[in-house]
């Protein structure tokens, strides 16, 4: 379990972090969201004893973070971080080598971690032959190799094609189903839906939310949201308020909370005599809950 306890950290006037908590399960998928500036970055330089906190805590199986338990934790960083002139199987030995592995158990490793991120084929291949999959996928395998309790993950998919996204979701699927704790930080919000088993957003430093998907669901007083295409945008409004739904603008056209499922024929007798061009209708996501908790609607 990593803990953070009333984590506060400034830079000269700059309050960055502000006694931020939270708790991420053993073997389980933890998604932290922000906007840039949000203070992501600075807790995970903290979380790996990079950087040290004005005031507060970070457990780790109810151990300090220091030096000596920095073993315990993998990080495959936003940039690939590799020698792009050492092949695959290079990079992991030398990685691999800072760790103090060695040996027979160094091939083992160089081996394992290639063959889960399925880069077995390319052992030989220097970094800078690969595709940005590829270099992502191998930026994964440094971070695994010496079999790390805990693992960040900062936008791991980012910039990747979807075939490339899938191949990674696996590997972090796999991951915790073989007990590891993963953190990721990503602005991909589909991302965190498919993976994550509990969700937490900052905001200029604090933790402003914190849940399941499904808790984080109950902010949105809605069972589906229904948009609405209109040359009448304004007597549509109108119309809402008038029923009592909850308007929102995501993109151009109107949106409406629904606090109840309504079948087509309903949701037609609800505008009716408006000049309807579309409706469309949506489950409530962590899109929705995103923008609502960051006050950007």
């Amino acid at each position: 379990m990593l803990k953070l306890e009333g984590i506060s950290k400034k830079f000269n006037d700059r309050q960055v972090l502000s006694d931020l908590n939270l708790t991420i399960e053993l073997a389980t998928v933890y998604g932290l969201l922000g906007p840039n500036g949000a203070g992501k970055t600075t807790a995970i330089n903290i979380i790996c004893n990079l950087l040290k906190p004005d005031r507060g805590l970070v457990l780790f199986n109810d151990r300090p973070i220091t030096n000596q338990t920095k073993a315990l934790i993998g990080v495959a960083p936003q940039q690939n971080l590799l020698y792009q002139t050492l092949t695959c199987g290079e990079n992991l030995r030398f990685f691999g080598k800072i760790y103090g592995i060695s040996g027979k158990k160094l091939s083992q490793r160089v081996e394992e971690c290639l063959e889960l991120v399925g880069l077995t084929d390319r052992v030989n291949s220097p970094a800078e032959t690969l595709s940005g999959g590829m270099q992502r996928r191998l930026s994964m395998a440094i971070a695994l190799i010496h079999q790390p309790k805990l693992i960040i993950l900062d936008e791991p998919t980012t910039g990747l094609d979807l075939e490339a996204r899938y191949q990674m979701w696996e590997v972090i699927r796999h991951l915790q189903r073989s007990g590891t704790t993963i953190l990721i930080t990503t602005h991909l919000l589909d991302e965190v839906e498919r993976l994550c088993h509990k969700i937490g957003i900052l905001q200029q430093g604090k933790l402003v939310a914190e849940g399941t998907l499904a808790q984080l669901r109950q902010r949105i007083q809605a069972k589906e949201i229904i948009t609405i295409q209109s040359p009448q945008e304004q007597a549509v409004i109108d119309r809402g308020k008038s029923l009592g739904l909850v308007s929102r603008h995501y993109g151009e056209a109107t949106s409406f909370w629904i606090p109840e499922l309504l079948d087509l024929k309903q949701i037609l007798e609800y505008f009716d005599g408006i000049a309807i061009d579309g409706i469309s209708r949506h489950p409530v996501s962590l899109e929705h809950i995103y923008l609502e908790v960051m006050g950007y609607i």
